[in-house]
Parts: structure tokens; C-alpha cells; sequence
């Protein structure tokens, strides 16, 4: 009778699932791998080779790269004192850490845009101080600033997550054969920490690679990423076909990042809080 009860409560799971997960996944295949006119083709999944779709994939590719492993390098001395921490004064700093996630994606986002543009905040106090101003706005530099800004969170939870599971004993051990703090680190912490390091770079690395909204707004539309020419397609062309073919083979890079965190982290360690 329970049973019966729990799945009746998981209907309109199901019934969502179905609506807004799988309908649409298979309308992207079916576009994916059909013409204009309905034919089945792999035209539009080859096009990733193209020059424009392949260049902008590689620089997708390089900005996510070069964002994520700032993230981590950034993320894992935080974790590690926010775990180091008392608490009740680690919970404080983890809300003042996580609360700008609480703001829409696109006002922080238009936030870096006023911070970095020509006349913005940062270079008016630079140009008050006569130093220099910094033409960061619509380059490269902006989009990896805004990237850095809006998944560094997802970097440091999953690694704080699972440096404060480490059994203390276990440092303590290492200290007592005789290990110092940097051997300590390196033949226990960072081993131990390893699931929740690869959960932080999937979380990091694939909206990295997908998103469209910073490079639209930081990088002023002149730096086309592989999500830019995905949103074009479905927004501008209207080619549905197109775009879905193109999104399929993210998808690779979706999966491909899926086995490697369930390889790496199997009992889930890094996934939550």
C-alpha cells in the first residue's frame, strides 16, 4: 500500500520528466538528424567541421578549459579553509559565498558588463587614481572574468563537500609515521579529494562550454562560441535542423564528462553538500 502511495507521489515527477526533459531531447535528435523536408541526414552533424562552427568550438573549448582550471586553483585552498573552520563560522561564510547564486544568472553577468566596460566602474576609479585604463570589455579576458565569476561556486562545494568527509584520523596518521604537512597533503588529501575535483570541473566545465549569454554581453557579440552559433540558429536563422545538429555533438562533450565523473566519483562524494 506504501509503495503504491510513493509511486502515486511520483507522478508528477514522471509526468514533468517526460514534458520538459524527454519530448524535447527527442524533437533535438529527430531535428538533429532530419533536412528541411524530413529526410534523415548526417549534414547537420557534420557541420561541426565547418570552419565558423569548428573555430568556434575550439575557442568554447579553450575558454572553458583555461575558466575551469582558474576555478579549481582558486576553489581548493578556499575549500580547504572553509573545511579547516569551526562550524558554526564556516556555515556563514559558505551563505556569504553561495548567496550571489541567488541573484539571476543574466543581472550577474550584466553586473561584470558595468564593472569592465570602457566608462565602468573599475576603469573611472583607475582613471581617478591616473592610472591606466583597462580594455577588458568585448575580449576574451571578459568572457573567462565571467565565466570564473558565476560557476566558481560550483567548483568549490563539490571539493569542500568532500575534504570535510576525510577522516581526521587518517591526517593524523600520516603525521604520526612521520609525514610532513606537504607530504600529508599530497598522499592523503588530494587522493581523498580526487571525486569531488572531477565533480567540480564537470559542474565548471559544461555550462562553460555551452553558454552563450556571457560571451554575448562581455565579449559584445564579436567572439562567437559554439553556444552563440546554437542560439543563432534557433533565434536568427530559424534553422532548427541546423542547431540541433550542432547541440547533439555538445552533447558528446556532455556524456563524455558524465563517464568520467561517474568513474572517478562513484558513491556520489562530491555531487552535494
Amino acid at each position: 500500500m506504501k509503495n503504491k502511495f510513493v509511486k502515486w507521489l511520483s507522478l508528477p515527477y514522471a509526468v514533468w520528466s517526460i514534458a520538459f526533459i524527454i519530448i524535447p531531447l527527442l524533437m533535438v535528435f529527430y531535428f538533429g538528424f532530419t533536412d528541411k523536408t524530413g529526410k534523415p541526414t548526417l549534414a547537420n552533424i557534420m557541420s561541426i567541421s565547418l570552419p565558423v562552427h569548428f573555430k568556434s568550438l575550439l575557442i568554447a573549448l579553450l575558454l572553458s578549459l583555461i575558466s575551469t582550471i582558474i576555478c579549481l586553483l582558486l576553489s581548493y585552498p578556499l575549500a580547504m579553509i572553509l573545511s579547516s573552520m569551526n562550524k558554526d563560522n564556516n556555515k556563514l561564510m559558505i551563505l556569504i559565498f553561495v548567496l550571489p547564486m541567488w541573484m539571476n544568472f543574466l543581472l550577474r553577468t550584466l553586473a561584470w558588463q558595468t564593472l569592465l566596460e570602457n566608462e565602468g566602474v573599475i576603469n573611472t576609479i583607475l582613471r581617478s587614481l591616473h592610472l591606466p585604463a583597462l580594455k577588458i570589455i568585448n575580449t576574451p579576458y571578459a568572457i573567462v572574468f565571467g565565466m570564473i565569476y558565476n560557476f566558481l561556486p560550483f567548483m568549490v562545494l563539490p571539493i569542500y563537500n568532500v575534504l570535510c568527509k576525510i577522516d581526521k584520523n587518517l591526517l593524523n596518521a600520516a603525521r604520526d609515521l612521520g609525514a610532513n604537512e606537504v607530504q600529508t597533503f599530497f598522499k592523503v588529501t588530494l587522493p581523498l579529494s580526487v571525486p569531488g575535483i572531477i565533480s567540480g570541473i564537470t559542474m565548471v566545465f559544461v555550462p562553460a562550454l555551452t553558454t552563450f549569454v556571457i560571451s554575448d554581453l562581455l565579449g559584445g557579440s564579436k567572439i562567437l562560441l559554439i553556444g552563440n552559433v546554437i542560439e543563432q540558429e534557433f533565434t536568427l536563422n530559424s534553422n532548427w535542423n541546423l542547431g540541433s545538429g550542432l547541440s547533439i555533438v555538445l552533447m558528446l562533450f556532455i556524456v563524455i564528462s558524465m563517464i568520467i565523473t561517474a568513474v572517478f566519483d562513484k558513491d556520489g562524494e562530491g555531487s552535494a553538500l
